[in-house]
């Protein structure tokens, strides 16, 4: 039972890390110090998607599933919600390519909203 937690909340913080990927610039809003960990979060990320990677959570998730003795994704709002948002069926390597781009775009865009904001108020 202690396994099957681990990897549940291994899921949960997998997600949590996909969502500060795409939106996390956001936070910069009211707290431009976590410019210092979005950026390489970012890095990351992309990096993850352009060259194929796996992310070291999905290794760690997979032990601690099979430490509890289960094979799949079976049952539970974990297993049946987050997954398949974060395993997405028939992810192929050009669809990676694309998350990639996705995620550099937005965090462009993010970035370049913050950039300009913040030389409009130095104009002021």
């Amino acid at each position: 039972m202690p396994y099957r937690i681990i990897a549940d909340l291994l899921v949960v913080l997998h997600l949590g890390f996909i969502v500060f990927v795409m939106l996390g610039g956001l936070l910069l809003l009211k707290y431009r110090w976590m410019a210092l960990l979005h950026v390489p979060a970012v890095i990351w990320g992309t990096l993850l998607e352009f060259r194929g990677w796996y992310c070291p959570l999905t290794g760690w998730e997979n032990d601690f599933r099979q430490s509890a003795n289960q094979a799949g994704y079976s049952g539970g709002f974990v297993e049946h919600y987050l997954i398949p948002l974060i395993y997405p069926a028939g992810l192929t390597a050009d669809t990676q390519i694309l998350l990639g781009i996705l995620v550099v775009a937005v965090n462009l865009l993010i970035y370049a909203y913050l950039i300009f904001s913040i030389i409009r108020r130095a104009r002021r």
